[in-house]
């Protein structure tokens, strides 16, 4: 029976919900493999080779050696377990959150000391506002 979901309404957020946790489970064990030294060495070493020693679909590989979160957020990783990520390549929390909103560490930053963004138009997909992805502002981040 599948569950009633009223939250998946909510944008550009993935909820970590039980379906999301076992979908995520091989990834979220490797980022847990991280907190060890030298696990560390062994993915900086050759992340491919690690990578294929834990029970992962090859998507959730792609989407860690893009170091793309928002990719891994939707194959099931859990957003405290891919901090590990972040941490093994010498990444603040910050600078993680800032990639994930194409914002650098600056704007990002900034906009978390005004605030966060507004509620207006951010609280479903159906809302007239500024939910719809295509309203949703970008940062400078990784553009030319």
């Amino acid at each position: 029976m599948a569950l009633d979901k009223p939250y998946l309404d909510v944008p550009g957020t993935t909820v970590f919900d039980m379906e999301q946790s076992r979908k995520g489970y091989g990834l979220n064990q490797f980022c847990m493999s991280l907190m060890k030294a030298d696990n560390r060495a062994r993915f900086k070493a050759n992340e491919r080779a690690y990578l294929d020693e834990w029970e992962m679909s090859e998507e959730q590989k792609q989407a860690v050696l893009a170091r793309d979160l928002n990719w891994c957020i939707r194959t099931g990783g859990n957003i405290y377990f891919l901090a590990k990520i972040g941490a093994t390549d010498g990444k603040s929390f910050q600078q993680m959150a800032g990639s994930m909103t194409g914002m650098s560490e600056d704007e990002y930053r900034n906009m978390m000391i005004g605030g966060g963004r507004s509620v207006e138009g951010n609280r479903y997909m159906g809302e007239d506002g500024n939910a719809q992805a295509h309203r949703q502002p970008q940062g400078s981040a990784g553009k030319t």
